[in-house]
Parts: structure tokens; C-alpha cells; sequence
């Protein structure tokens, strides 16, 4: 899959000397080579690791005059022929100079420059009939262009005309009969894809031909209508020749399809529409819409993006570009993750559309107004793409592709690799609180040679990466951080890389040797790439599609389907210490040949028994009774359609699992460590769907075919975020999406792979609860609970159990479903069990309990225990914050009378602990829930509970509470136990003289301090002397820190709004607040020289000696003044 780094490069264009010059005519890579038309001129870039403009030709004004701009353009599959059109058809040819460009005076680059010449020029026979032109399509021999009166005509790349045909658009009305309209992947009627029967009349008019889409491989020619339709028509096998052979066969799309985009590997057509939606379409059978995509999820209205402009899929055909005529371009996979976007990043849950506004400064994101034309490069490194009405550049795009488990390069799920065109980008997942991307830069004494990096392929512990280019191989040492070469350069050139694998530290590299044109297998040690080194050499039937190894077994599948499973035997030491070089030998264990009508594979994989984890492989020693023993006798088969198939090797009977899949990762009998958390698994796979995890069955055979295979479709991933690989160890898998970063002094923001992380280990305990494998979960637990994520994993684990248990209860209540109630109580009760033995239990459950109903809080505590028991737990251990969320349980299960007991309760302990802000929290609900107390307390049905928990005397008068202050004249029992508990911690802390915990208390619970100053000037609140005072506070409130100075600002405030002279004096001297001491001394002369004399007498308060300098000095020249 593909993820975009770096920043976006220009290329810049040649001005054009045309007025209407304002857009690029047409984009087009092929052979590394990048052709760009405009209305006046053409250029011919190289797309290799150089880009350099090779070549140009440019048209003079008397022929642009004469012969018209150039509107349409197409370049023949040999890159050896280009074709403009407007009222004269021009046919240049390119051609190449033998000598070689220097790059930078050191080395020959392997480039040349081209010349552009002009082959013929001819006017084409309709330029009289002012018909508008749609793109031009062409195979080897011939072009195809759509005119506006609804005809296509055929052209010859030797100047030809072949004249204009109409498709009878009606044909098929006579053949098959109307059908209903075929559903979408969510089950959603969809009138496009009709037959012609119902729209004969319709399509009695002509329409224009606005868009051409052709592919070779389908033999498929796909007519878009100015009428928003898509005609399917079938081509023969001699191609666009015979023009008569082109026949209508069916008619796509909702009415407004402005662009398309075939997909022939896939088989899947992708329309784009003026809603700005992408829909995708199979053509595997009756042609039928599988799913759209848009940004409407993502806050973005067909007003923000516009419609559809273009699409461009990669070349392996696994992921597509979309760009929009007002703004932007985005980058999907087929299933629907959004890869890349080059509009700036909201969250999926905003309601309103982030439009971007006009005195905003937007230009920092890259194609702000909108796409005209995209192309990828031949390995989908680079996605090239023009701004909407503009001439001026190109925008390239870097891309890097993940190591996934497809055709012959294999890979581990332990190490998820992105690999660039001359870079690797390494999860670092060693810490997986923080998962980082590491980029390692391949040498450049290697790349230079072999640009770009074609296979990349992780060992099997994730420590080792071998990587291959053009030619040759290298391998990257993650521990040690160096890479290994051949280090003779001859022998890295015999060596043309189709595929990579690693068999223990064996790499396999698949080798195709240009001279024989054939395929062979060599084995490298590790530790030494060389010829003399070299272990083994097995030629090859053919070029293999699929390859993969289980311990010593490794498969090869050719086309059509043949399947060949060899046993590795090496014998002798593999050290780099050893003198003789050991013997490796393959031996045949079977041959299979299947017929099939199916897709080819994409990728297959042993399915080891997991009946037989005890197994450890040994890569030298296996006799052949144990080696046919433990040969895996079934594999996955993932074809290029994306269904998801088991083989048995034994019989060759496949059985089809599910479709839409891009990926999948065999998980069981991967690993023998006792770290593993996902031995449980068959495998993982990842689609439209999302993720979905598979267990084997529970009976005697875990493949049989009555019974197989149970999955969990309850692990959704983001749909911004694709998974890359697994982590045993830690449970969960590893995913990458997209950021972007802005700065002011680039032009783009730079894109930036960020790694996700996603934990699988509720799914892993849910399953082993469903089959009564109790111990084993609490082993699989205890080995994680050291894990980041475990209290996470808890809780989503008792969520889902507990939902699914709502669920059961509110679909029926026949006996049927009481029976299943009753398993899924169990399974609940289960869960609870398990989670009992950590002590994330009490958090875990609360947590649960807050994010569901309220009126099932009953069904999940009978299970989990009961809600007053969970809190005086919590209570004893002193987890004061988790006993807190607990009290709205209790309010709910046991009445308002329990609940305020135990805030009452928490009140006072939390002051204890200085938990000022939790203890704020009780306080407003113990005020809040005031008038259920009081209804309750008024009420017959009184609970006995409550006589016991309080005490109160009957003097009280009932009123109503005021919840913005905790003072009342005549307070209820509840507030006045609220405020005497308030009011003795207060004093406590006022006598103490612990004047930030006070300030911090009064703030936390807004208690009412003014209040209570004026009640206890002369209790708790009094100073029996200036000095002590002073000396005291300044001890307590340490004044060297900002918090403490803004403590005492707060304090002084109060102390001012209750007169108190002497807490004024103390605090204003500690703040060296001198205009306050001023206004104070400034009446009260004894005052002053009472505060004069006690600064002075004592060594202590010499540093306020400056201050009573100044305020001596204010009140003299303020005398002065008087007199």
C-alpha cells in the first residue's frame, strides 16, 4: 500500500506562447519517461532517480494559426510515437542520441537526450463539422477518439483514417432480459447498473462521447456520455482495428459521471462523478457498483471539493489518486482507507465543512485550486499531478509502499517496513506507548547503480531486511545498524531480483537471468553475499507468481495454478567461521496442477496444525518420516479479485472464506516464544470491512468443513489508518497514516507517515471465554498485563461482552433467545471472573458502567458485583478517584440516601489527601442531588439503610437548596454535614497556618471564605503577633515561587474584603505590596510605627529593610503634603 512522505518536488513547464494556454493537454509516463503536452509545445522528462527534461518541440505561431492548438494528445504504448489532434492530426517521433547525459560531471546517468520531430501533419476529415473531440486511446496499431455527435473514429498510427462508427447502444435490448437492480456492499439498491432494456427509449437520442477508457488486457473500451452514463463495450482480440467488433454491452454509472479509470489487474472500474463521489465497479461478472468513496465523512460537501476531475491508479492497481476540479487530490485504497489527502486534516465526527476561507493563508496546501491531470510513475513512487488551470509546473508527490504479503517477496508481520525508492522507513516498535518511523537511507554507492528499490523483505524475528534493486541484493543488520553488500560488483550485476524471501537465515532470492531469459532460485547465507558463498542454485519452471516458506518448506506457484511444495535440507554448519561451505539440497514433497476459472493469486501462505505447536524447527536435521509428518498440508489463497480461499494440498479442493480482501497475515504456529499473545489465531485479514480476526473451530478438526472457521468482525480500524503488520508480544497491530506538517518558509507542508497502534488482545481473551478456556485467558492476561494498553483492553473487552448482551435482550424474548441470554450472562460473568484478578478491575468496571445505559447498570453489577462493595473496596485501598464514578452507580442501584453517605464519606477523606478538585466534584453533587434527598427523606418508602447511615436531629427545617453557595440560614441535614465538614477542614488548615492547601481548597471546592473569615477573626484565623506571624507565613507560603505569590495575591484579596489588619500587613509584606501597607499606614500613625519598630528590632525581616525605607519615605513626603 501507499503512504506519502517529504515534501512535494516541482518540475517546472515551458511558458506557452498561446493565449488559451492556461492548461496541460495531456500527462503520460511510460519507460521512465514523462511526456507533457500543452496547446503549443510538448516535453519529455525522465521520471528515473534524475529527473531531467530530455527533450521539447515547439510549434511556431504560423502553425498553431493554421493548424489549430493542440487539444488531445496520445502517446503509443512503444513511447516511439506521439499523436496531438485539434484540426490537423500530428504524429511525432521520438528518438534517442547514443550519447549518455553526465550527471554532475562524475558518472553516466544511463540517460539520453531525445529529439521531437514532426512526422506528418493530415486535417482530419470531420474538422469541418465543428465536433467537439473527447481523449484519445489507442493499442499498438491504431487510435480511437470519441466525437460530440456521438461517434468514435478510428485512426491508423501511420495517418490513416479509418473512418467514423456509431455503437448501436440498443443491441443488447434483443438478448437478455431485464434484471432488478444488483445491490451495493451495504446492501443498498443501485439504479446505475441496469440493462438496456429499461432505457431503450433513452438512449434513442445520440449523445456526445466526452471520455474514452480502453484496456487491453479486458479487451474493454468504456464510453462515457454526456448524459452521465457508462457504456461497457467489448473489443475483440486484434483490438481497436476492428472497429465493426466493438460492440455495446452494458451501461454503467447513476447519471453524472464526468471521468474514469480502469483498473485491469483488478478488474475494477472507478467513475468519478459531479457529486464528487468515486464509484467503484467489478467487471469480473455483471459489472456492479462494490462500494463508493468520498469525503463527505470527513466534513468536505461537493460545494468545497467540486466533482470529480480525474482518477489514476497505481500500477499494481491496489490503490487509485482522486482529484477534484475546485480543490484537492486524495489518495484511497481499494477497500476505502483514504491514504493520503492534500487537504488539511479534521476529525471524522465534525458536523460542520472545514471550508477554507479566502483571507486565510491556504497557499501552503498543495493543489488548492483543484486537479486537471495525474499520473503515477511505473513503480508508484512518484504520483505527478497538474493544478487545475495551469501551465506553469508539475507537482510530484513521494511515495512509499508497504512490505505486504504479496507474490514472491515475503515478508514478517513483526516488522513493518515502507519502503521509498532509494529508502526504507522502519516502524521502531520497541516502545509501543510511542511508535516511531525511522527513515534509513540505502548507500549510495548501491543505489546510484540500481535505482530504484524494487523488492524488500523482513526476517522472520524482524532483525534483518534484505533489499534489492535493479540488480543485486543488500542486507541491512537492524541491531548493528550496517549494511552488507556483494563485494564484487560483477556478481551484483548477474543478479536481476524478481522476489525475496528469508528461510531462517537463508535469503532466497528469485533471479532472472536475461541471456536465457529463464528464473532460478539462489541461496545466500547472511552473513556472506558472494559467489563463493552461495549454497545452492535451483532453475525454475517458469517465472513464479507466489512464493512462501514454513520452516524447511517452501512453496512456488506458477500460472495458471500449479503448485510445487519442496523440502529444504541443509546439512553442515552455517557459520561465518566454518571453512567448507554447507550442502543445501531440495527435495520435491509435492506437485499440484489446478484447474481453475478463478483469479490468479496474489499471495499464498502455509496454514501450519495447531495441533502440533510443540514443534520446533530445526533448519539442519529432519528425518523424512518426521518431515512428511510435519509438512503443512492447507494455505491461504489470496487472489487479485480480493477472495480469501483455503487450499488443502492433499486433495486440491479450495474453499472460498470471504472476498473484498487486501491483506492477511498467517499468525498460528508463527512463533515458539511464550511472549506470543496471538497463537490462539488462524490468521488476520484486512478489507472493506475492516479487520477481522479468525480462530480455528472448536471441534475435533479445526478445518472440517461442517465446522470451520469462526472470525470476529468486532476489531474495526480507522479508516484513515492501514494496518502494516502485527506484534505478538504486545497484541496488537500496527497501522500507518498520514500527517502533515506546515511551515512558513516552504511553499507544501511536508506529509508525514505517523505509525498507529491498535491492541487485538479483548478479541483474543473473548474468544478464549467463548470456548470455557478460562486459564488459558487469565495466562494470556497476566503475560500482557505489563503491556501498554492492558486497563484499555479490559475494558473494551467487558464493553463488547456486555453490549452484545443488551443486544441478545432486546431482539426477542421467545425461549430461543432466553436460552442464548442465559450463555451470554455466563460469558459476562466470565469476563468478570478474568478481570478480577487484576487490579484494573474496579476502573475497568465503572468505566463500562458510564459509557452504557443507565437502566442496564443492574444486569452488568449482578455479574460484576455489587456497586456499594466495589466502592468500599476502592475505599480501603485509598483509590479515592475511582470510588468517586462510583457514586452515581450507588445514586442509581441503591437511592440517593446510600450514595450521599458514601460522598460524604469521600468528602472527608479526600480533603484528607488534599484532593481539592475531587473533593470540589463531591460537593456539587452532594448539593445537586439535595432535593432527591429531600423527596426521599419526606417519602414512606424510607430505606432501613438509611437510619442507620445517619443520625440527624429533627430540628432541621426543610427548604430548598441554592447550589451556587454552601451557606444557608437554616440548612438541611445533608448541606449542613456538607458545611460543617467544609468548615472544620478549613479551620484545620487555617491553623495550621497551611495557607496554599487553603487556597487550593477554597478554589477546588468554592467554599465560601469570606464567610467563614468573618466567623473566626477571632478563632482559628487570628495572628496572636505581628513577627510570629510574619515569620511564620513567609515559611509556610515560600515565596520564591510563582504559585505562592499568586496564592498570597489571592489571600490578601479576601483579607482586604474583611478588613483584617493584620493578615493585610503580614501578606503585604511578603508581596512587597506598598501601595497597599501605604493606605493602610497612612491613617493609623501607631500602626506604622508599631510595624517600623518590629521590621527593625528584629536580624530576621533585614531583608524588608528596603521596603520600609520606601514606605518611610512615601509617608514623610505625604506629610509634608498635608502640612
Amino acid at each position: 500500500m501507499y503512504m506519502t512522505y517529504g515534501w512535494p518536488q516541482v518540475i517546472p513547464l515551458e511558458p506557452g506562447i498561446c493565449p488559451s494556454s492556461e492548461r496541460i493537454v495531456y500527462l503520460k509516463v511510460l519507460n521512465r519517461l514523462l511526456l507533457v503536452v500543452a496547446p503549443s509545445h510538448l516535453e519529455l522528462w525522465s521520471t528515473s532517480q534524475h529527473r531531467v527534461r530530455l527533450g521539447k518541440y515547439k510549434r511556431d505561431e504560423e502553425s498553431i494559426r493554421r493548424e489549430g492548438e493542440n487539444i488531445q494528445a496520445v502517446w503509443s504504448p512503444d513511447a516511439k510515437l506521439i499523436a496531438t489532434s485539434s484540426l490537423y492530426l500530428n504524429i511525432f517521433k521520438v528518438q534517442f542520441i547514443e550519447k549518455k547525459i553526465q550527471i554532475g560531471g562524475k558518472q553516466l546517468s544511463g540517460l539520453s537526450f531525445a529529439t521531437i520531430s514532426l512526422l506528418l501533419s493530415e486535417q482530419v476529415p470531420f474538422s469541418n463539422k465543428d465536433l467537439a473531440l473527447s481523449n484519445i486511446v489507442c493499442d499498438n496499431k491504431n487510435m480511437l477518439v470519441g466525437l460530440s455527435d456521438g461517434s468514435l473514429y478510428n485512426i491508423s498510427w501511420k495517418g490513416e483514417f479509418c473512418g467514423a462508427f456509431e455503437l448501436d447502444f440498443c443491441m443488447s435490448d434483443r438478448k437478455e432480459p431485464a434484471k432488478s437492480s444488483p445491490l451495493t456492499a451495504n446492501g443498498i439498491a443501485f439504479e446505475g447498473a441496469q440493462d438496456f432494456l429499461t432505457t431503450s427509449h433513452s438512449l434513442s437520442r445520440k449523445y456526445a462521447i466526452i471520455h474514452l477508457e480502453f484496456s487491453l488486457p479486458l479487451r474493454l473500451l468504456f464510453v462515457l456520455l454526456s448524459d452521465g452514463h457508462v457504456m461497457l463495450c467489448s473489443v475483440s482480440k486484434k483490438g481497436l482495428k476492428q472497429a465493426d467488433s466493438i460492440k455495446a454491452e452494458k451501461r454503467l454509472g447513476s447519471g453524472d459521471a464526468v471521468c474514469a479509470s480502469v483498473a485491469s489487474e483488478q478488474q475494477i472500474l472507478a467513475v468519478g462523478t459531479r457529486r464528487g463521489v468515486v464509484e467503484l465497479y467489478e467487471l469480473t461478472e455483471c459489472a456492479t457498483l462494490i462500494r463508493s468513496v468520498s469525503l463527505y465523512d470527513w466534513g468536505y460537501a461537493m460545494d468545497d471539493t467540486g466533482e470529480v476531475s480525474c482518477i489514476a491508479w497505481t500500477p499494481d492497481n491496489s490503490a487509485f489518486a482522486v482529484g477534484w476540479k475546485l480543490r484537492g487530490l486524495t489518495v484511497w485504497s481499494v477497500s476505502g482507507c483514504r491514504l493520503m489527502s492534500t487537504i488539511r486534516q479534521i476529525g471524522l465526527s465534525s458536523v460542520t465543512s472545514p471550508v477554507v476561507k479566502l483571507n486565510q493563508d491556504c497557499k501552503y496546501e498543495p493543489m488548492m485550486g483543484g486537479s486537471s491531470l495525474m499520473q503515477w510513475d511505473e513503480y508508484g513512487y512518484r504520483l505527478y499531478a497538474i493544478e487545475e488551470r495551469s501551465s506553469e509546473r508539475i507537482i510530484a508527490f513521494s511515495f512509499g509502499k508497504c512490505c505486504l504479503n504479496r507474490g514472491v517477496s515475503g515478508t514478517t508481520y513483526v516488522r513493518q517496513v515502507i519502503y521509498g525508492e532509494d529508502r526504507l522507513l522502519v516502524v521502531q516498535s520497541e516502545d509501543t506507548e510511542e511508535l516511531k518511523l525511522l527513515h534509513i537511507n540505502l548507500p549510495v554507492s548501491y543505489i546510484s547503480q540500481n535505482w530504484p528499490v524494487l523488492h524488500v523483505a523482513a526476517s522472520k524475528d524482524g532483525m534483518y531486511l534484505a533489499v534489492a534493486g535493479l540488480h543485486g541484493l543488500i542486507l541491512y543488520d537492524i541491531r548493528l545498524k550496517k549494511w552488507r553488500v556483494f563485494g564484487d560488483i560483477t556478481q551484483e550485476q548477474k543478479i536481476q531480483c524478481r522476489g525475496l524471501l528469508w528461510l531462517g537465515k537463508i535469503v532466497v532470492v528469485c533471479n532472472y537471468i536475461d541471456s536465457s531469459n529463464t528464473y532460478e532460485l539462489l541461496f545466500y547465507p547472511r552473513y556472506h553475499l558472494d559467489q563463493s558463498s552461495l549454497l545452492c542454485r535451483k532453475p525454475l519452471l517458469t517465472r513464479p507468481v507466489v512464493m512462501d516458506v514454513y520452516q524447511n518448506y517452501l512453496l512456488i506457484t506458477y500460472r495458471p495454478f500449479d503448485v510445487h511444495v519442496y523440502y529444504v535440507n541443509l546439512s553442515g554448519e552455517m557459520t561465518p567461521t566454518t571453512t567448507t561451505t554447507p550442502d543445501l539440497q531440495l527435495s520435491t514433497v509435492r506437485e499440484l496442477s489446478i484447474m481453475t476459472a478463478k483469479s490468479h493469486p496474489a499471495a499464498m501462505r502455509f496454514i501450519p496444525d495447531q495441533l502440533e505447536r510443540e514443534y520446533t524447527s530445526r533448519s539442519d536435521i529432519s528425518s523424512s518420516s518426521n518431515m512428511l509428518a510435519r509438512e503443512p498440508v492447507r494455505c491461504l489463497i489470496l487472489r487479485t479479485n480480493g477472495e480469501l480461499s483455503l487450499l488443502d494440498l492433499d486433495d486440491g479442493r479450495e474453499r472460498e472464506l470471504t472476498d473484498s480482501i487486501e491483506l492477511f497475515w498467517v499468525t498460528c504456529g508463527q512463533s515458539a516464544e511464550k511472549t506470543n499473545l496471538i497463537e490462539e489465531v488462524s490468521w488476520l485479514d484486512y478489507g472493506h470491512r475492516g479487520m477481522q480476526v479468525w480462530y480455528p473451530s472448536p471441534g475435533v478438526d479445526p478445518f472440517k468443513q461442517e465446522d470451520f472457521l469462526q472470525l470476529d468482525p468486532e476489531l474495526e480500524f480507522d479508516r484513515e489508518v492501514y494496518p502494516l503488520g502485527l506484534l505478538p508480544n504486545a497484541g496488537v497491530v500496527v497501522g500507518v497514516s498520514q500527517r502533515m506538517s506546515f511551515s512558513a518558509c516552504t511553499e507544501f507542508p511536508c506529509f508525514e507517515p505517523s505509525p498507529q497502534a491498535q491492541t487485538i488482545l479483548h478479541c483474543l481473551l473473548r474468544h478464549l471465554l467463548q470456548r470455557d478456556k478460562s486459564e488459558e485467558a487469565l495466562q494470556l492476561a497476566q503475560l500482557s498485563a505489563e503491556k501498554p494498553h492492558f486497563s484499555h483492553c479490559l475494558e473494551w473487552l467487558l464493553f463488547t461482552v456486555f453490549d452484545a448482551d443488551i443486544s441478545r435482550q432486546n431482539t426477542s424474548r421467545n425461549q430461543k433467545s432466553e436460552t442464548k441470554h442465559a450463555t451470554s450472562s455466563s460469558l459476562l460473568e466470565k469476563t468478570c471472573d478474568l478481570i478480577k484478578n487484576f487490579p484494573e478491575y474496579f476502573d475497568v468496571v465503572v468505566s463500562v458502567a458510564r459509557k452504557t445505559d443507565g437502566r442496564h447498570w443492574a444486569d452488568l453489577f449482578s455479574a460484576a458485583g455489587r456497586s456499594t462493595e466495589l466502592f468500599e473496596e476502592c475505599f480501603q485501598r485509598r483509590w479515592y478517584r475511582t470510588a468517586a464514578c462510583y457514586i452515581l452507580v450507588i445514586a442509581k442501584l441503591e437511592g440517593p440516601a446510600v450514595s450521599q453517605y458514601c460522598a460524604l464519606r469521600l468528602l472527608q477523606a479526600t480533603l484528607d489527601e488534599s484532593l481539592y478538585e475531587l473533593a470540589g466534584e463531591l460537593v456539587r453533587f452532594l448539593l445537586r442531588s439535595g432535593r432527591e434527598y429531600e423527596a426521599a427523606a419526606d417519602s414512606d418508602k424510607l430505606s432501613p439503610r438509611f437510619l442507620g447511615y445517619f443520625l440527624l436531629p429533627s430540628t432541621y427545617r426543610r427548604q430548598s437548596l441554592d447550589a451556587k453557595s454552601t451557606s444557608f440560614k437554616e440548612p438541611s441535614a445533608h448541606v449542613a454535614s456538607v458545611k460543617n465538614i467544609l468548615e472544620s477542614h478549613a479551620s484545620y488548615l487555617m491553623s495550621g497556618k497551611e495557607l496554599s492547601k487553603l487556597v487550593a481548597f477554597v478554589k477546588g471546592t468554592q467554599f465560601d471564605l469570606v464567610e467563614y473569615l468573618q466567623r473566626e477573626k477571632y478563632g482559628s484565623a487570628h495572628l496572636e503577633n505581628f513577627a510570629s506571624g510574619l515569620e511564620l507565613i513567609g515559611q509556610k507560603l515560600q515565596m520564591g515561587t510563582l504559585q505562592s505569590r499568586l496564592d498570597a495575591e489571592f489571600l490578601l484579596a479576601h483579607m482586604c474584603s474583611v478588613k483584617f489588619k493584620e493578615w493585610i500587613v503580614v501578606l503585604a509584606t511578603l508581596l512587597r505590596r506598598s501601595e497597599v501597607l501605604f493606605d493602610l499606614f497612612q491613617h493609623d500613625t501607631r500602626l506604622w510605627k508599631a510595624y517600623s519598630i518590629t521590621l527593625q528590632s528584629h536580624t530576621a525581616f533585614t531583608e524588608y529593610h528596603d521596603l520600609l525605607e520606601a514606605l518611610e519615605e512615601k509617608l514623610s513626603s505625604a506629610g509634608n503634603l498635608e502640612t
